[in-house]
């Protein structure tokens, strides 16, 4: 820096539905990249412009540093302001293309907020209509396999007048019918392939790719985000689905592993794993490389009362060692972000369940069936066995004291039918908060931002 000025490599921006994010990156140094600044502000959608948010953050990221003139080559950003990326998702069969298309739409990042199987009813449509997704996902039907009901339901959708962008990831000979309808209705329609083209095979990253796309041409249409591309000049990611890119460009340089980010609202677990050949051949239907499963119960905030009713307050109190009567008392203080010492292991407790939960729900079990053959086992559900490595984001996950031990819990729990990571996972804690920036970075800069995310890991 000289004379107060600086100029930096890249800006990555994390636009939150409350808060923004403005993290500095170098790149000139030796050719290592380097992590140099970090400003934040409140989001400001609510104002009609989330520019002056990011201008905020700018600013506060010039003061924190004693920078007077700030410039930087290029920014990117990942955003889950405006509602995130609002999409709702119809196919056939439920088991079946329904399921392979929600793996997609969470799989890129999507608050998934209405799922349907079979044709669509009148009532499914209002619905849809309430919503006002950001995108429609429309699936049904293998390869040469059933037509009518993605039609149907093609018709029925365009017939309502929305501005949501559709895309198709279904049977292909229905490919250029949903086409005409969409295009004859002023629509814009994208077609891609099926995400479940044969019978217990998936098919989704294709699908998740457009998502992505489509998410990044549309955002700047979200009440609020009008003029964001005024200052972001380069990829736009909803943030979860940074997060599980950031897990896959890891994976290809230290294979399987989990991420786990215990949240205020709720806890979301990225896994990038295949299964064990032991699990593999029992499995009864096909689970994606790369999943995202996200609870809308188990949060630390928004999400307390859920938690502290599953656990039981009887059960809280005796944890931390408090009667219940001080229990109510810190309940009644809880902070989104805790400082004392009792918020902190309330915190704490609360983590752990929602950290051991989120992760049971996303792996899968076996099971065992009775015929007139005898007992047989069989599996189903995602294979965490063979994981290496557990990471922990997010504030909770980054930033209690406890971290790594809450993380320790997932393989001590195992009933023995779960098919949960052993106790030779080792533990990794996404220490500089930047999983989400690194993954949005890694879109144009591969290599730099796998060095960054390998230092914030300490590996």
């Amino acid at each position: 820096m000289e004379n107060g000025k600086i100029n930096l490599s890249l800006l990555v921006a994390e636009i939150g539905s409350t808060t923004t994010v403005v993290n500095g990156f170098d790149f000139s140094e030796s050719g290592k990249p380097k992590f140099v600044a970090q400003g934040q502000s409140f989001t400001t959608v609510e104002e009609g412009d989330v520019n002056l948010g990011l201008e905020q953050a700018i600013e506060d990221l010039k003061k924190n540093y004693q920078i007077e003139e700030l410039t930087w080559d290029r920014m990117v950003a990942t955003s889950s302001a405006a509602g995130g990326l609002k999409m709702t998702v119809h196919g056939l069969v439920y088991d079946m293309t329904v399921k392979a298309a929600k793996e997609a739409a969470l799989g890129a990042g999507a608050n998934i907020k209405f799922i349907t199987s079979g044709k669509l009813r009148r009532t499914d449509l209002k619905k849809i209509q309430e919503i006002e997704p950001n995108i429609i996902l429309l699936a049904g039907g293998t390869d040469y396999g059933e037509r009518d009901t993605a039609v149907e339901n093609a018709e029925k959708l365009a017939s309502l007048d929305l501005k949501a962008p559709v895309i198709y990831a279904g049977n292909v000979e229905n490919d250029d019918e949903v086409k005409e309808i969409f295009d004859q209705a002023g629509i814009e329609v994208y077609i891609v392939e099926n995400v479940y083209p044969q019978i217990d095979k998936l098919n989704i990253e294709p699908t998740r790719a457009i998502i992505q796309d489509v998410f990044e041409r549309h955002i700047i249409h979200a009440p609020g985000m009008e003029r964001i591309d005024e200052l972001v000049t380069g990829s736009i990611m909803p943030t979860p689905g940074a997060v599980l890119q950031a897990s896959q460009v890891l994976y290809e340089d230290i294979g399987d592993l989990m991420t786990i980010d215990v949240g205020g609202a709720t806890t979301d677990v990225h896994s990038v794993a295949d299964s064990s050949d032991e699990v593999a051949r029992v499995l009864i239907s096909p689970e994606p490389k790369a999943k995202r499963s996200v609870e809308g119960d188990l949060g630390l905030y928004v999400s307390m009362d859920k938690v502290v009713n599953f656990i039981g307050e009887e059960k809280i109190a005796k944890k931390m060692g408090v009667s219940l009567e001080d229990l109510e008392e810190i309940i009644k203080n809880h902070q989104a972000i805790p400082s004392t010492e009792e918020d902190i292991r309330f915190s704490e407790v609360l983590a752990e369940y929602a950290t051991v939960q989120a992760v049971k729900r996303h792996a899968g079990s076996y099971r065992e069936l009775y015929s007139g053959s005898g007992k047989k086992t069989i599996a189903e559900g995602k294979d965490l066995t063979g994981v290496k490595y557990i990471i922990g984001t997010g504030g909770a996950l980054t930033r209690l004291p406890n971290r790594v031990k809450i993380m320790e819990k997932i393989a001590q729990s195992n009933n023995g039918l779960e098919l949960l990571p052993n106790n030779e996972a080792k533990i990794l804690v996404d220490n500089e908060y930047i999983m989400a920036t690194l993954g949005v970075m890694s879109k144009e800069y591969p290599e730099e931002a796998l060095a960054l995310l390998k230092q914030s890991l300490g590996i």
